[in-house]
């Protein structure tokens, strides 16, 4: 009977993760769609502990521990949550990230342990025994994918934070492919030689952390929104072997739908900065692009002052905000969004345009902006803006750089070349927002500040942004 229910309850939590999902897609509803799937793990965790039995029909127990863990976990993630910046998010996703790979790749551990046990014991009686090889195959890719994306997790933590630098050296691509195939190859011989060599286990263990860790480090900041998603999958493909291993409907459901959807936003990401999947895969993805420029002396690039910035935009029909990771370093959503009220209420239409790796994280902005209760459909995606750009009286950047970078369409020679970019040159004016003409994430000189339809306004964006509702108001 408990066992009937308890599979009820993980039918209902596998119903819940896909409709809150699908509700995620809709800025109204990703609040309520992320409760949801919340609360579906919720009720799945519940149930395990207190209905599931064993073979021999015997409940969990070691509740002391369980609730004494959940409630060491649940204390540290809510404060966590609350305590960390808009512009810190992408660590914590990372970290966050990282510690469902670790899970993955600790209960590949415990498991094969427990083989290996089973094993000594029946060769201690005088029975055979081996390994069974679908069993030891899925333990070995968790242990593999979950450990990769623990590493790897880090180190994009601790990039994005500024801890670690890129770091790189010549043949890292070679390595990286020796150091996969090597696993691939042991895991192979291990599963299928069905003897007892535990030590090549601990070492495919090491190997799979040191991928991780080499996979990461070469890659560029610019590019890490794209590694981000690949490591998000990860993490999902091994919470789904682990739930093959344990016959876990709502593990496997879950592991899936978040392996799914890694792996879909990170082919997303890519289309977006025109890069290969096989790139990332193989490593030294977006390395070597610091300093490197769009190509040649660029020319001078003129200032605006406040009051001619105020004046243009408020007698605009249209202003389009660009929002970049500027915007997020000095949290100035709220004052960008005052701005906006202001500016309507003199009768001009104010938009955003969002580029889909703008920030550090895809929906990093999206989600900046949301927090200021800015209304959701005005925040345009990359293609709905670009067609609006050419009857855009005034676009203003706040601290956006590569994704509004025209050498992506015109300089064969950029780095970004071929990265679908917002087509702000298009508009009749360009206000930029920047605290220095110091080049963006990616490390190369933007063209664009040197157009002359562009004027820079050069200050932190919140001071800039409250000086520029001030000046609109005495207008």
């Amino acid at each position: 009977m408990a066992m009937n229910i308890l599979t009820l309850c993980y039918l209902v939590a596998s119903v819940t993760f896909i409709v809150g999902l699908k509700m995620l897609s809709n800025p109204a509803k990703a609040r309520a769609g992320n409760l949801l799937a919340a609360s579906g793990m919720a009720l799945a965790i519940i149930a395990t502990i207190f209905l599931y039995q064993n073979e021999q029909g015997q409940y969990l127990g070691n509740y002391t521990w369980i609730f004494a863990g959940i409630a060491i976990g649940a204390l540290g993630g809510t404060l966590a949550a609350r305590r960390v910046k808009m512009t810190a998010m992408p660590e914590m996703v990372s970290m966050f990230n990282g510690m469902g790979g670790l899970c993955a790749a600790l209960i590949s551990i415990v498991e094969f342990d427990h083989l290996q046990s089973a094993a000594v014991m029946a060769t201690e009686i005088g029975l055979g025994y081996f390994l069974p090889v679908g069993t030891y195959v899925i333990i070995l890719l968790g242990l593999i994918i979950g450990s990769v994306s623990f590493s790897g997790s880090m180190i994009a933590w601790g990039k994005l934070n500024g801890k670690f630098k890129d770091f790189s050296f010549k043949g890292q691509q070679i390595v990286n492919l020796i150091f996969l195939a090597l696993m691939i190859a042991l895991s192979v011989y291990l599963a299928f030689s069905r003897l007892d060599h535990a030590f090549l286990f601990y070492i495919i263990f090491l190997l799979a952390l040191l991928y991780g860790l080499l996979f990461v480090f070469p890659i560029g900041g610019a590019d890490m929104p794209v590694v981000i998603s690949l490591l998000n999958s990860f993490t999902g493909v091994a919470a789904a072997c682990a739930g093959f291993l344990y016959d876990n409907k709502v593990m496997l459901t879950g592991g899936i739908l978040v392996g799914a959807a890694g792996t879909l936003l990170t082919i997303l990401m890519c289309r977006a900065m025109n890069r290969s999947l096989a790139n990332v895969l193989i490593g030294s993805f977006g390395a070597g692009k610091a300093g490197a420029s769009g190509g040649g002396e660029q020319g001078q690039y003129k200032e605006i002052t406040l009051s001619d910035a105020a004046v243009v935009m408020s007698y605009a029909n249209r202003v389009m905000i660009v929002p970049g990771y500027g915007l997020a370093v000095a949290q100035a959503q709220h004052a960008c969004h005052e701005l906006e009220k202001l500016l309507e209420a003199k009768g001009v239409e104010v938009v955003y345009a969002i580029h889909p790796v703008a920030g550090r994280m895809p929906g990093h902005m999206n989600v900046l902006l949301a927090e200021s209760d800015v209304a959701y459909d005005k925040l345009l995606e990359m293609e709905q803006a670009n067609e609006m750009f050419p009857t855009t009286d005034v676009v203003l950047i706040l601290g956006a750089n590569d994704v509004v970078n025209p050498a992506a369409k015109t300089d064969p020679a950029s780095p970004i070349y071929g990265m679908p970019v917002l087509d702000v040159e298009a508009a009749k004016s360009v206000i930029v927002n920047k605290r220095s003409m110091k080049p963006g994430y990616a490390g190369i000189e933007n063209e664009l500040f040197f157009y002359q339809k562009t004027s820079m306004l050069f200050g932190d964006a919140k001071k800039i942004l409250q000086e520029l509702s001030a000046e609109i108001k005495s207008l």
